[in-house]
C-alpha cells in the first residue's frame, strides 16, 4: 500500500543537494496523493519567496520498494 510524504526544508543553495539543518523534514504519512498535496501546498506557498526552500511529495510503496515520485 502506497503512502505519501511531504519532504523538504531549507537548502544551502538552489542545487537542493545539501540541507542546512543536516537532514530533510518529513511530514506524513498521508493515505493519498491529494492529502499530501494539500499539506505540500501549505509549506510551498508559505516559503514561495525563499529561493533555497523546497518541498516535494514522495511516494513510498512497501509492495514496490523502488517506487518514489
Amino acid at each position: 500500500m502506497a503512502q505519501f510524504f511531504v519532504v523538504g526544508g531549507e537548502y544551502k543553495d538552489t542545487s537542493f543537494a545539501d540541507v542546512i539543518s543536516g537532514e530533510e523534514k518529513w511530514f506524513g504519512p498521508f493515505a493519498d496523493y491529494a492529502s499530501a498535496k494539500a499539506e505540500w501546498s501549505k509549506y510551498a506557498w508559505k516559503t514561495v519567496d525563499e529561493c533555497t526552500m523546497r518541498y516535494r511529495i514522495e511516494r513510498i510503496d512497501d509492495d514496490d520498494p523502488h517506487c518514489t515520485d
